[in-house]
């Protein structure tokens, strides 16, 4: 495989989701759109995940501020 210049690799240790950005965008919605809900079903689980989904893409301006990593920046 070969990597692009513009593109640098980061090896993470297997079992550290603290380290994976994706892990606070599911905080992120657990915490501010799906908390202290109770769904009567499968299809309502579904329902809200995919509501929470398009608000969380529907305001750009949040993925950046919590899914940045301060040790991952790279000085270009």
């Amino acid at each position: 495989m070969t990597v692009p210049q513009n593109i640098s690799l980061l090896i993470l240790p297997a079992y550290a989701p603290e380290l994976n950005p994706v892990e606070n965008v599911w905080q992120y919605l657990r915490q501010n759109v799906l908390a202290h809900r109770v769904f009567d079903g499968y299809d309502q689980i579904v329902d809200a995940c995919c509501d929470a989904w398009n608000a969380f893409v529907n305001k750009p301006e949040v993925v950046p501020s919590i899914t940045r990593r301060q040790w991952a920046s790279v000085n270009v």
